[in-house]
């Protein structure tokens, strides 16, 4: 699993700090740190949450670019 390197830029976009993001979405901001990382997979509910929270969509958050 990769680093969630546009999910971070993502919640930069907004100004919004690991700990806000997490409580937008009721997780922990250790949650939220780990997906950044790629230490975590989170579940799709979870994914929508934080797509919401950063009004974004699926595609520009999780799901990972095809190599050709």
């Amino acid at each position: 699993m990769s680093k969630n390197l546009r999910l971070k830029a993502a919640r930069a976009e907004r100004d919004m700090t690991q700990q806000a993001l997490a409580e937008a979405a009721g997780v922990s901001r250790q949650t939220i740190n780990a997906i950044e990382k790629g230490e975590y997979n989170p579940t799709i509910r979870l994914c929508l949450t934080i797509c919401h929270a950063l009004g974004k969509t699926l595609d520009e958050l999780f799901w990972e670019e095809k190599e050709q």
